[in-house]
């Protein structure tokens, strides 16, 4: 593939984008209400809410990086997926909350931005062509 043909238009790559975004905001929107999801074994409570929902972020935002081919995609999808639990965190009109006091909330509460500065700041790897060269 030759260097023009991998280049994308622009109204493709803002397309990108838009559908990571909205991809990041419904994920977050959605793990936010599952994150308080707990198993009682005896008298332990094991808080697989909040597990899950951090993996689902990293494999969403992974899965992002590698099949749009960049940084740009993921960063649209983390900045949905955060925003989202921000909003999410906030008390609404009536003074409930979605992301309460105690460990499991702040952990949900800086879990996702965490993850995302991780995942869209790795370092890329080189392709297998530039490894063979």
């Amino acid at each position: 593939m030759t260097a023009a043909s991998g280049r994308r238009s622009l109204g493709s790559r803002i397309g990108t984008l838009a559908i990571s975004f909205a991809v990041g905001v419904v994920y977050g929107t959605v793990a936010t209400i599952g994150h308080r999801h707990a198993w009682e074994i005896g008298g332990a409570s094991i808080p697989w809410g909040v597990v899950a929902g951090l993996v689902g972020v990293a494999a969403l935002l992974l899965g992002i990086r590698l099949v749009a081919g960049g940084r740009a995609a993921a960063a649209a999808a983390a900045a949905g997926v955060v925003g989202s639990v921000a909003v999410l965190a906030l008390p609404g009109p009536g003074g409930s909350v979605l992301v309460a006091d105690g460990v499991v909330g702040i952990v949900w509460a800086i879990g996702p931005a965490i993850v995302s500065v991780l995942v869209v700041a790795w370092p890329s790897l080189p392709s297998r062509e530039a490894r063979r060269a």
